[in-house]
C-alpha cells in the first residue's frame, strides 16, 4: 500500500513522470504548424489537408468567430456527428480562446435545451440536418448565434437570416487567422465535457488547457509504439465523447498524425477504411469489437497496418478481446478513464505484460490507489476490493456551477471515481463493477462483473449484463439480461446450470431475460441504470 510499485512494470521506454511546463492547447496546434506542414492532418472522402492548410482553416474560424462576438471563455456549443467540420470548429474554437461544448447528436429537444442552458453556450455550430431539432427549442435557450453545415444546401436559404441563423461559409470567410496568446493552461478552460448521463442527470466537466495537454502528453509516453509524423487515427468512437476527442483529435495534432472522421459506424465501413487508408490506430470499444465479429468476412480485409488497438469507454470480455485478437491478427491494448480525467488514466504495457481483463497501470504522473467504500479514508491492501481514486494533471477543475456536486467526488485532489475495483501485487488496477452497482445479496458483496464474465465464456451468449433485483429476504438477487448469438436458442435452465458450476451458489442470477438487444450509449456503454430500474419498476 501507498508504493507506486505499478512503474516497474512500465514498458522500458515509458518515462515515469511528462517533464517540463504543461503547455495550452494553442501550443499543439502552432508547433504542428511548424513541424507538420506538408504532412496530411485531415482526410476527407478525396479530400487531404495538410497541416499548412489545417492550422490556416482553424485561425480563419477562430477569427470569425471573433470577429461575430465571441470572447476569450465564452461556451460554443458544437453539435455535429464524426466529420471534418467537427474537427475543424473543435479546433477553432480552441484557437479562438472560447470553450467548446461537445454535444451528442442524438440528444433531443430536452437534453439539448440542459446543455446549452446549463453551460451558458452563446453560439451553435451544426449541421443542416440537425437544425431540425435546434429550431423549436433556440428560443428557450441563451444561443445567440448558430452557423449551419450543409452538404446540399438545398434547405439553406430557408434557414438562413444572418441574424441568428447563419451558414458554414461565414465561419470561413477571409481574415487574418486568430490564434489566443493570453491563455493559462492551469485556470482556462478548453472544454465542458458533459457526463454521459448514465448515472442521472448530465454535468459540465471543467476540463483546463493543461488537463487536456497533459492526457495527450501522458499519453503519448504511454502509446510508445505510434511514431510522430507518422500514424492514421480512425475516427469511429463519437468526437463530442472524450474518449474519442482525446485519442483522435487532439493526440494526432500533438503528434503530426492524419485524422480520419468515420461519419457513420457501420462494421463493413470501418474495415474497409482501415484497409484502404492504411490505418495504423484506432480507439474502439467493446460494442463495435462485437460488431465487427459478426462480419462473416472480417478474414478477408488486411488489417495489418495497425499498430495499436485501444479498447476503453467500458470493460472489453476476455473471450471478445481474444477472438477479435484472433480474427486479425492485431493487438487490443484496454485502458480505463472518466469524463472527469480528460479521460484516460490506466493503461496496459504495449510490450510488455499486458493481463487481459486489466485495466492496466496508472499513467506518467498519475496515482492511484483502492480506499474503502464506506469513507474513502483508508487504503485497502493489494487484491482487496475497494474505490478507485486517482490523482494526476488530468484532472478536471470541478462540475460547472456545481459546488457541492463537486465537493462529493474531489477531495484533496484526488477524484473519487465511483469504481470498485482492486490492485494486485505488481500493482495492475481491475474494475470490477460501478459503487452503485454492487449487489449486496443475504449479506454477501457480488459484483455483476464477475457473473458477466462467466456468461460470455457460454458459447451461445453474445451479451449479457446482472443487475441487482430486489428480494424480500436476501434484500437483492442478481438478474441476467442476455442477448443470444444470431441463430442460437438458449434455454434458461442451461445457462444457471453453467453458472452454477462455474461460481458460488449465491452469486448464480436468480433469473434471466433473454433480449435482442441491450440499451446502450453513444458510445456502446450498456446503460445498466435503465436495466436496473427497469427491474425494480
Amino acid at each position: 500500500m501507498g508504493s507506486k510499485n505499478w512503474l516497474k512494470m512500465y514498458d522500458a521506454v515509458v518515462p515515469h513522470e511528462i517533464t517540463g511546463e504543461i503547455p495550452s492547447l494553442v501550443n499543439f496546434i502552432d508547433s504542428a504548424a511548424t513541424r507538420y506542414a506538408d504532412l496530411i492532418a485531415l482526410v476527407d472522402g478525396e479530400k487531404r489537408t495538410t497541416y499548412r492548410e489545417f492550422v490556416q482553416q482553424t485561425g480563419v474560424i477562430a477569427g470569425n468567430l471573433r470577429i461575430q462576438g465571441i470572447e476569450k471563455q465564452d461556451r460554443i456549443a458544437i453539435f455535429l456527428p464524426n466529420r471534418s467540420e467537427t474537427i475543424l470548429s473543435f479546433w477553432g474554437v480552441i484557437r479562438s480562446g472560447a470553450i467548446g461544448v461537445m454535444t451528442n447528436p442524438l440528444y433531443m429537444e430536452s437534453e439539448l435545451v440542459h446543455q446549452f442552458n446549463d453551460s451558458g453556450a452563446r453560439f451553435l455550430i451544426t449541421s443542416e440536418q440537425l437544425w431540425a431539432k435546434v429550431a423549436p427549442i433556440m428560443g428557450n435557450t441563451r444561443l445567440e448565434k448558430a452557423f449551419i453545415i450543409t452538404d446540399t444546401g438545398e434547405q439553406l436559404a430557408q434557414i438562413v437570416d444572418n441574424q441568428r441563423v447563419y451558414s458554414w461559409e461565414t465561419l470561413q470567410q477571409s481574415n487574418a487567422g486568430y490564434s489566443c496568446s493570453n491563455i493559462n493552461p492551469r485556470e482556462d478552460l478548453a472544454l465542458l465535457q458533459y457526463t454521459g448521463g448514465t448515472t442521472g442527470v448530465s454535468k459540465g466537466c471543467m476540463l483546463t488547457h493543461a488537463n487536456l495537454a497533459a492526457n495527450a502528453l501522458q499519453s503519448e509516453k504511454m502509446f510508445h509504439v505510434l511514431q510522430p509524423g507518422v500514424e492514421t487515427f480512425v475516427g469511429v468512437l463519437p468526437y463530442f465523447h472524450i474518449y474519442g476527442l482525446t485519442v483522435t483529435i487532439i493526440l494526432p495534432v500533438l503528434m503530426g498524425g492524419t485524422m480520419l472522421p468515420l461519419q457513420r459506424f457501420t462494421p463493413k465501413a470501418l474495415l474497409t477504411i482501415i484497409e484502404t487508408e492504411k490505418v495504423t490506430c484506432m480507439a474502439s470499444a467493446p460494442s463495435i469489437f462485437n460488431a465487427c465479429l459478426s462480419q462473416k468476412d472480417i478474414d478477408n480485409y488486411d488489417l495489418s497496418t495497425l499498430k495499436l488497438i485501444i479498447s476503453g469507454s467500458a470493460p472489453l470480455p476476455v473471450s471478445q478481446m481474444e477472438l477479435f485478437e484472433q480474427k486479425t491478427g492485431a493487438r487490443i491494448v484496454e485502458g480505463y478513464g472518466l469524463s472527469e480525467t480528460s479521460p484516460v488514466t490506466h493503461f496496459n504495457p504495449i510490450t510488455g505484460n499486458r493481463k487481459p481483463g486489466s485495466i492496466g497501470l496508472p499513467l506518467p504522473s498519475t496515482e492511484a490507489k483502492i480506499v474503502d467504500v464506506e469513507y474513502g479514508t483508508r487504503e485497502m491492501p493489494d487484491g482487496e476490493h475497494g474505490e478507485i481514486v486517482i490523482r494526476g494533471p488530468q484532472v478536471m477543475k470541478g462540475y460547472y456551477q456545481q459546488p457541492g456536486q463537486t465537493d462529493m467526488v474531489l477531495r484533496d485532489g484526488w477524484i473519487y471515481t465511483g469504481d470498485i475495483g482492486y490492485r494486485d501485487v505488481e500493482g495492475y488496477f481491475y474494475v470490477t463493477d460501478r459503487k452503485k452497482d454492487l449487489i449486496i445479496s443475504g449479506g454477501y458483496n457480488i459484483y455483476p462483473r464477475e457473473v458477466e464474465e462467466i456468461l460470455f465464456k457460454y458459447p451461445k451468449i453474445k451479451e449479457a449484463v446482472v443487475v441487482g433485483m430486489q428480494h424480500p429476504t436476501r434484500g437483492e438477487t442478481p438478474k441476467a439480461f442476455v442477448v443470444p448469438v444470431e441463430g442460437e436458442t438458449i434455454d434458461r435452465k442451461d445457462i444457471i446450470d453453467f453458472c452454477r458450476k462455474n461460481m458460488a451458489n449465491y452469486k448464480v442470477p436468480r433469473d434471466i431475460e433473454f433480449r435482442d438487444n441491450l440499451p446502450k450509449s453513444a458510445v456502446g456503454k450498456v446503460l445498466r441504470r435503465l436495466l436496473r430500474d427497469e427491474t425494480r419498476a
